[in-house]
């Protein structure tokens, strides 16, 4: 199942995931992490879910950028990203009240107007029935809440577009190969976001999943977007 081999591969490469993103991006992760919690602008007290939370990035922006919020949890299917996310939760000394669990953007457990915000950083290409997931992304919102979505695309510019493929398509899976030892992990990577749909085509799923006022940045010429929904 493709389900299995995600997450196999996602528990295989986690203790080296923190440093090769940080690596392969040169450090851009960090601004498009930091401007989609930016683009959320949550409330005092929120709470918040963060879906595919990985080694927890998008937990500690969260309370970095806003102080101790309600609830704040990190849900992911892979067991070692959510070891790594706990001792870097611990490391960081963040407040113990943060809650991690185990579980999947298709299956949310979760009732119905629970938080003020959702995200899900760098995970929503990884999920092949998206309208599923943001449906459930939906439902897990109060009335009023926010959706935030940060993934990883292809440039619009020609000339950039060449660069950029030539740099992901051959470059980037032999550096993460190397460090990682993982060598379908860094060739799953490029296909998956050459195949994920343009910003106008993704927005499109989020208002079948009954998202209104939505919005998208390109970032970084256009290697990354964040997406912006809304829960009326």
């Amino acid at each position: 199942m493709e389900l299995d081999f995600i997450k196999e591969m996602f528990d295989s490469i986690a203790p080296r995931y923190d440093f090769l993103n940080r690596l392969l991006s040169l450090r851009q992760d960090v601004y498009w992490r930091r401007t989609m919690i930016s683009a959320l602008d949550l409330p005092d007290n929120a709470t918040v879910l963060d879906v595919a939370c990985g080694t927890g990035d998008v937990l500690i922006e969260i309370l970095n950028q806003t102080g101790n919020q309600k609830l704040v949890v990190g849900a992911d299917f892979a067991p070692e990203m959510l070891k790594q996310a706990k001792i870097k939760l611990l490391r960081e000394n963040f407040s113990p009240d943060i809650q991690l669990i185990a579980g999947n953007a298709l299956y949310l457990p979760f009732a119905p107007d629970t938080f003020d915000a959702v995200t899900i950083a760098f995970g929503i290409r990884n999920i092949m029935d998206r309208k599923s997931a943001l449906s459930n992304f939906f439902n897990c919102l109060k009335s009023g809440g926010k959706l935030a979505v940060l993934e990883l695309a292809t440039p619009g510019s020609k000339f950039f577009l060449s660069l950029y493929l030539f740099y992901f398509s051959r470059i980037l899976p032999l550096i993460g190969a190397f460090f990682s030892k993982h060598m379908k992990a860094y060739d799953y990577l490029p296909a998956s976001v050459i195949n994920f749909p343009p910003p106008d085509k993704f927005a499109a799923i989020m208002k079948q999943a009954e998202f209104t006022k939505i919005k998208w940045r390109r970032l970084t010429m256009g290697i990354a977007t964040v997406h912006i929904g809304h829960k009326e």
